[in-house]
Protein backbone atom coordinates (compact mmCIF):
# COMPACT_ATOMS: atom_id res chain seq x y z
CA UNK A 1 0.00 0.00 0.00
CA UNK A 2 1.38 3.69 -1.22
CA UNK A 3 1.31 6.48 1.37
CA UNK A 4 1.71 9.66 0.44
CA UNK A 5 3.81 12.36 2.37
CA UNK A 6 3.45 16.05 2.65
CA UNK A 7 7.33 17.32 2.14
CA UNK A 8 8.24 20.68 2.46
CA UNK A 9 11.54 22.52 1.60
CA UNK A 10 13.33 25.65 2.28
CA UNK A 11 13.69 28.15 -0.44
CA UNK A 12 17.62 27.90 0.26
CA UNK A 13 17.17 23.97 -0.23
CA UNK A 14 14.70 25.02 -3.76
CA UNK A 15 17.31 27.36 -4.70
CA UNK A 16 19.94 24.88 -4.27
CA UNK A 17 18.11 22.26 -6.55
CA UNK A 18 17.61 24.52 -8.72
CA UNK A 19 21.17 25.18 -9.22
CA UNK A 20 22.13 21.44 -9.24
CA UNK A 21 19.11 21.04 -12.40
CA UNK A 22 20.10 24.66 -14.07
CA UNK A 23 24.08 25.08 -13.30
CA UNK A 24 24.56 27.54 -16.16
CA UNK A 25 21.64 29.84 -14.43
CA UNK A 26 22.75 32.56 -11.19
CA UNK A 27 22.01 30.93 -7.53
CA UNK A 28 19.21 33.45 -6.84
CA UNK A 29 18.26 32.30 -3.55
CA UNK A 30 14.91 34.68 -2.90
CA UNK A 31 14.99 37.20 0.26
CA UNK A 32 12.73 36.68 2.91
CA UNK A 33 10.34 39.93 1.22
CA UNK A 34 9.97 38.07 -1.89
CA UNK A 35 10.08 34.88 -0.83
CA UNK A 36 6.57 34.87 0.50
CA UNK A 37 5.32 37.27 -2.66
CA UNK A 38 1.62 36.25 -3.74
CA UNK A 39 0.84 34.85 -6.93
CA UNK A 40 -0.53 36.97 -9.58
CA UNK A 41 -4.26 36.06 -9.88
CA UNK A 42 -5.93 38.68 -12.19
CA UNK A 43 -9.24 38.90 -11.73
CA UNK A 44 -12.02 38.42 -14.58
CA UNK A 45 -11.20 41.66 -17.23
CA UNK A 46 -13.68 44.66 -17.13
CA UNK A 47 -15.28 45.59 -20.61
CA UNK A 48 -12.83 48.32 -20.88
CA UNK A 49 -9.83 45.80 -19.89
CA UNK A 50 -11.10 43.56 -22.98
CA UNK A 51 -11.42 47.16 -25.19
CA UNK A 52 -8.23 47.73 -24.34
CA UNK A 53 -7.04 44.44 -25.03
CA UNK A 54 -8.72 44.40 -28.48
CA UNK A 55 -6.73 47.68 -29.13
CA UNK A 56 -3.46 46.35 -28.07
CA UNK A 57 -3.86 43.37 -30.24
CA UNK A 58 -4.41 45.92 -33.15
CA UNK A 59 -1.07 48.12 -32.07
CA UNK A 60 0.78 44.98 -32.43
CA UNK A 61 -0.14 44.13 -35.75
CA UNK A 62 0.72 47.56 -36.62
CA UNK A 63 4.01 47.70 -34.75
CA UNK A 64 5.07 44.22 -36.59
CA UNK A 65 4.41 46.01 -40.07
CA UNK A 66 6.25 48.72 -39.03
CA UNK A 67 3.89 51.41 -38.59
CA UNK A 68 5.02 52.53 -35.03
CA UNK A 69 3.06 55.56 -34.90
CA UNK A 70 -0.15 53.83 -35.72
CA UNK A 71 0.78 51.17 -33.14
CA UNK A 72 1.31 54.25 -30.60
CA UNK A 73 -1.94 55.26 -31.27
CA UNK A 74 -3.83 52.11 -30.49
CA UNK A 75 -1.80 51.85 -27.43
CA UNK A 76 -2.64 55.68 -26.23
CA UNK A 77 -5.94 54.74 -26.93
CA UNK A 78 -5.43 51.13 -24.70
CA UNK A 79 -4.11 53.09 -22.08
CA UNK A 80 -6.91 56.17 -21.99
CA UNK A 81 -9.55 52.57 -21.89
CA UNK A 82 -8.31 51.03 -19.61
CA UNK A 83 -5.42 53.44 -17.23
CA UNK A 84 -5.16 50.53 -14.39
CA UNK A 85 -4.11 47.76 -16.75
CA UNK A 86 -0.20 47.04 -16.92
CA UNK A 87 -0.35 45.45 -20.32
CA UNK A 88 -1.07 48.34 -22.32
CA UNK A 89 1.68 50.48 -20.46
CA UNK A 90 4.13 47.57 -21.80
CA UNK A 91 3.38 47.48 -25.12
CA UNK A 92 3.10 51.78 -25.53
CA UNK A 93 6.82 51.26 -23.83
CA UNK A 94 7.82 49.36 -26.47
CA UNK A 95 6.46 51.23 -29.24
CA UNK A 96 8.40 54.46 -27.43
CA UNK A 97 11.27 52.13 -27.66
CA UNK A 98 11.37 51.56 -31.10
CA UNK A 99 10.96 55.19 -31.81
CA UNK A 100 14.00 56.39 -29.78
CA UNK A 101 12.18 57.47 -26.98
CA UNK A 102 13.23 56.24 -24.36
CA UNK A 103 12.42 58.28 -21.13
CA UNK A 104 8.76 57.80 -22.17
CA UNK A 105 8.89 54.07 -22.18
CA UNK A 106 10.75 54.11 -18.71
CA UNK A 107 7.76 56.00 -17.36
CA UNK A 108 5.21 53.47 -19.06
CA UNK A 109 7.33 50.35 -17.77
CA UNK A 110 7.73 52.15 -14.33
CA UNK A 111 3.74 52.71 -14.33
CA UNK A 112 3.21 48.77 -15.46
CA UNK A 113 5.56 47.32 -12.15
CA UNK A 114 3.36 49.60 -9.87
CA UNK A 115 0.07 48.92 -11.68
CA UNK A 116 1.09 45.05 -11.33
CA UNK A 117 2.45 45.04 -7.67
CA UNK A 118 5.98 43.89 -9.42
CA UNK A 119 4.38 40.34 -9.62
CA UNK A 120 3.19 38.07 -12.52
CA UNK A 121 3.73 38.37 -16.37
CA UNK A 122 3.50 42.41 -17.10
CA UNK A 123 5.97 42.48 -14.27
CA UNK A 124 8.34 40.23 -15.89
CA UNK A 125 7.83 41.63 -19.19
CA UNK A 126 8.46 45.51 -18.06
CA UNK A 127 11.61 44.96 -15.69
CA UNK A 128 13.11 42.99 -18.56
CA UNK A 129 12.89 46.00 -20.72
CA UNK A 130 13.52 48.77 -18.15
CA UNK A 131 16.65 46.57 -17.36
CA UNK A 132 17.70 46.60 -20.73
CA UNK A 133 16.74 50.61 -21.16
CA UNK A 134 19.16 51.07 -18.12
CA UNK A 135 21.81 49.16 -19.24
CA UNK A 136 21.62 51.07 -23.15
CA UNK A 137 21.70 54.31 -20.80
CA UNK A 138 24.85 53.09 -18.76
CA UNK A 139 23.05 52.41 -15.62
CA UNK A 140 24.45 49.15 -15.43
CA UNK A 141 23.95 48.75 -11.17
CA UNK A 142 19.80 49.61 -11.11
CA UNK A 143 19.65 47.11 -14.88
CA UNK A 144 21.10 44.61 -12.69
CA UNK A 145 18.60 44.81 -10.04
CA UNK A 146 15.54 45.08 -12.78
CA UNK A 147 17.31 41.41 -14.60
CA UNK A 148 17.48 39.83 -10.67
CA UNK A 149 13.57 40.81 -10.40
CA UNK A 150 12.77 39.44 -14.05
CA UNK A 151 14.59 36.34 -13.33
CA UNK A 152 13.05 35.63 -9.95
CA UNK A 153 9.61 35.97 -12.11
CA UNK A 154 11.24 33.52 -13.97
CA UNK A 155 12.15 35.31 -17.30
CA UNK A 156 15.06 33.33 -18.76
CA UNK A 157 16.84 35.99 -20.67
CA UNK A 158 17.78 38.06 -17.61
CA UNK A 159 19.04 34.82 -15.75
CA UNK A 160 21.11 34.82 -18.61
CA UNK A 161 22.09 38.21 -18.48
CA UNK A 162 22.83 37.90 -14.69
CA UNK A 163 25.14 35.59 -15.69
CA UNK A 164 26.92 37.61 -18.16
CA UNK A 165 27.14 40.67 -15.53
CA UNK A 166 29.07 38.21 -13.40
CA UNK A 167 32.99 39.01 -13.99
CA UNK A 168 33.61 35.74 -12.64
CA UNK A 169 31.14 33.65 -14.42
CA UNK A 170 32.53 35.49 -17.53
CA UNK A 171 36.01 34.53 -16.79
CA UNK A 172 34.76 31.03 -16.25
CA UNK A 173 33.06 31.13 -19.30
CA UNK A 174 36.00 32.15 -21.37
CA UNK A 175 38.33 29.40 -19.71
CA UNK A 176 35.98 26.98 -20.20
CA UNK A 177 35.23 27.90 -24.37
CA UNK A 178 39.11 27.99 -24.80
CA UNK A 179 39.64 24.59 -23.49
CA UNK A 180 36.95 23.37 -25.51
CA UNK A 181 38.04 25.25 -28.29
CA UNK A 182 41.62 23.12 -27.92
CA UNK A 183 39.67 19.70 -27.59
CA UNK A 184 37.99 20.16 -30.23
CA UNK A 185 40.92 21.54 -32.74
CA UNK A 186 43.43 18.97 -31.20
CA UNK A 187 45.43 21.26 -29.17
CA UNK A 188 44.58 19.02 -25.74
CA UNK A 189 43.63 15.90 -25.57
CA UNK A 190 40.78 14.72 -23.45
CA UNK A 191 43.15 12.58 -20.99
Amino acid sequence: MATSMKCEITSHDNAVLSQIFNPNLPFLECEEETCNTPVFIEAPPSQAVLEAKELELQGVKLAETGDIDGALNLFNQAVAKAPEWPSAYNNRAQAYRMKGQNEEALLDLSKAIQLSNGIGKPAKQAFTQRALLRKLAGNDEDALEDFKRAAQLGNEFAKQQIIAANPYAAMCNAMLGEVIHKIRTGEQSTN
